[in-house]
């Protein structure tokens, strides 16, 4: 019998994974009564904020090829979470009632975000399932199941879950009871009455916005750190404009003698000072080469060069490395498994948990300062801009008056980065690693909640005794003085563009054993630089945290004794000098002050995460302080 030579075969149908996207999709639509909307699967799920207009778009995190059912419970509960606030939320009467400061705004958003879950969780027992599941997993990868004290939990979180549990439709979860627990602990039943009224409300958003306030103001979200309502900041600041304007007036043409007397004095003292610089460029050039030998190929130096000078007789003494083909920079999810990873962080977190309440005090006073540091301010009394409400009483008071607009000034606060440098040698073993890991996550997670982005580095080696660098150089005749003779491993535990919560797993890796061998701060210290220098940010930071000086047996058994600590020397001083990267360093057990020229040394591995937030805090101070100087100066 003849058979066909095309055979015809059934077409394979769609994954799994699409398959669950085009449901995901269409239930989006049915929830919502939105045929319009537009389902968009990204990898970083940036919905719109509560109080921009509707677009009818729908950012959901994009599902991986094998579902897992963490990814599912994820992405059903964002889905049903966004179809329900396109079908409930009205963003004209939510911006109406918005507050002011990041505290009372990120809780106003949380609680009308819980109003438009909790009326879809009342006629929907799979969105309830969905809703509760979604709302247990975030808080529990929030880490708030270890939280002890109320400093530890977002107070929108918590009044997420309140809301929830007092409207009904599912369970809480053991995480999300414990974040009632924690927060009924704080305040008691302060908001028992309010609850119930928002209870009462749900469907009438307007009325609901308004007990919203009620809520703020009572928590006294609204107030900075001297009691102040900061509701009442743009009219104070009008008032004050009037009033301050009048005595600039007559001080400014005093200022402005006394700065000429100034400026002339100075353009003598100028050429006497550039005498004694250009003595020194010979010098400076020299250290600049000194970096130059550490840093990778392709680095921008010239942003950081000092003046041109000249550099014989310098090849015997400077820095060499025997090889680089050995040396890795490695991201720390690919040094271990996923498993032994989130093992490794569930050990670090209950080693911890009785100190984090402590770090975390000090890292929300940071996060104040910087949040007030970035606080908006507003000109007012111009001719054109927008309408300054505040000032309509006076027309209604008298026709005569003219129409009043105001406009915002631009905030002073500098585009910022900043790069956290661990020792990851043997020494640091035990509790001061542990301590290392908790703290750089608490920043982490602190600054990233300001706008600022943070760079968690580790430097080691991956061999002890020199590894396969020395293994080469004697199969190789064992020439004298070859330089560094160990394998580096620099590690990047969280890179500064990505987000806290996918680094967080990576910081358990410190506590693996084996990870933690030899230290070469010289070069790793020129490796966290050339990272920040090759960014775009204003202000960057770098803040080395060490207990020891630069030790590897195999580089110093061939080279003099002092050769890693003078490189480590020689790195510092030239970033001190001319490098537009601040740069700050703490020791443990270890005096680092005879090295660095800002640093604190610690005697104590528990001060860390105390010394970590104080030196950021006095640094962003400076730089307040630095902006009102050239404020003043540029006003006279």
């Amino acid at each position: 019998m003849a058979t066909n030579q095309y055979q015809s075969y059934p077409e394979r149908g769609p994954s799994k994974t699409e398959a669950f996207k085009t449901a995901t999709a269409a239930v989006v639509k049915a929830l919502s009564g939105r045929e319009d909307a537009t389902v968009v699967f990204t990898p970083i799920a940036n919905n719109q904020k509560l109080g921009a207009a509707p677009t009818g778009e729908v950012r959901l995190p994009l599902p991986p090829q094998k579902l897992t059912k963490e990814n599912v419970v994820r992405l059903r509960g964002a889905a049903d979470a966004m179809a329900l606030r396109l079908k409930h939320h009205n963003a004209g009467v939510h911006a109406r009632r918005m507050p002011v400061g990041k505290d009372a705004v990120d809780a106003y958003n949380a609680m009308e975000q819980s109003r438009v879950e909790a009326l879809g969780v009342a006629h929907y027992q799979g969105v309830a399932q969905n809703i509760g599941e979604a709302l247990e997993q975030r808080l529990t990868l929030e880490g708030y199941a270890m939280a002890r004290t109320f400093f530890q939990v977002q107070m929108g979180d918590a009044l997420k879950v309140l809301i929830h549990d007092r409207c009904g439709g599912f369970k809480l979860g053991p995480t999300s009871a414990h974040v009632k627990g924690i927060f009924e602990a704080e305040f008691g039943r302060k908001l028992d009455k309010h609850l119930d009224e928002l209870k009462k409300n749900l469907g009438d958003q307007k009325a609901y916005a308004d007990i919203l306030r009620k809520v703020i103001e009572d928590l006294e979200l609204e107030k900075d750190d001297g009691g102040r309502d900061l509701n009442d900041e743009e009219t104070e600041a009008g008032a004050e404009t009037e009033d301050q304007a009048k005595k600039d007036e007559g001080s400014d043409k005093q200022e402005q003698d006394q700065e000429s007397a100034a400026g002339e004095s100075e353009s003598q003292t100028g050429a006497e000072e550039a005498d004694g610089e250009a003595a020194e460029d010979e010098q400076d050039s020299q250290t600049a080469s000194l970096l130059e030998s550490a840093m990778e190929p392709g680095s921008d130096g010239k942003q950081m060069r000092p003046k041109a000078g000249h550099n014989e007789g310098r090849g015997q003494s400077r820095y060499k490395v025997y090889t680089t083909q050995f040396d890795q920079v490695e991201d720390a999810a690919n040094l271990c498994d996923p498993d032994e990873l989130n093992r490794l962080r569930l050990q670090l977190d209950r080693q911890l948990a009785h100190l984090q309440g402590v770090v975390s005090r000090l890292a929300n006073r940071l996060q104040r300062r910087l949040m007030a540091q970035q606080q908006r301010s507003w000109d007012f009394d111009l001719e054109e801009g927008l309408l300054d409400a505040s000032r309509l009483a006076r027309i209604v008071a008298n026709p005569m008056h003219s129409l009043s607009f105001k406009r915002e000034k631009e905030t002073e606060f500098r585009d910022t980065v900043v790069s956290l440098l661990i020792d990851n040698s043997g020494s640091m073993r035990g509790r001061p690693i542990t301590i290392a890991a908790m703290t750089a996550d608490i920043l982490a997670r602190t600054l990233e909640r300001c706008g600022v982005k943070v760079e968690i580095l580790g430097f080691t080696t991956s061999q002890w005794k020199g590894g396969q660098s020395r293994k080469h150089w004697a199969e190789h005749g064992k020439t004298a003085n070859p330089g560094r003779l160990n394998d580096l491993r620099h590690i990047i535990y969280k890179a500064a563009d990505m987000p806290w919560r996918r680094a967080r797993r990576n910081l358990g890796l410190m506590l693996r054993e084996g990870i933690l061998k030899e230290n070469i701060d010289g070069e790793a210290l020129a490796w966290a630089h050339n990272r920040l220098i090759a960014r775009s940010e204003q202000r960057r930071i770098l803040m080395v945290i060490s207990d020891g000086a630069p030790v590897d047996d195999s580089t110093l058994s061939v080279n003099p004794g002092n050769y890693l600590e003078q490189h480590l020397r020689d790195v510092i001083a030239y970033i001190e000098n001319y490098s537009p990267v601040q740069l700050l360093a703490i020791g443990i057990g270890h005096d680092v002050t005879r090295y660095y020229r800002r640093a604190v040394t610690l005697m104590d591995a528990d001060e860390l995460g105390g010394a970590v937030m104080q030196e950021l805090t006095d640094l962003f101070e400076e730089d307040i302080r630095e902006a009102m100087s050239y404020r003043a100066a540029m006003i006279a």
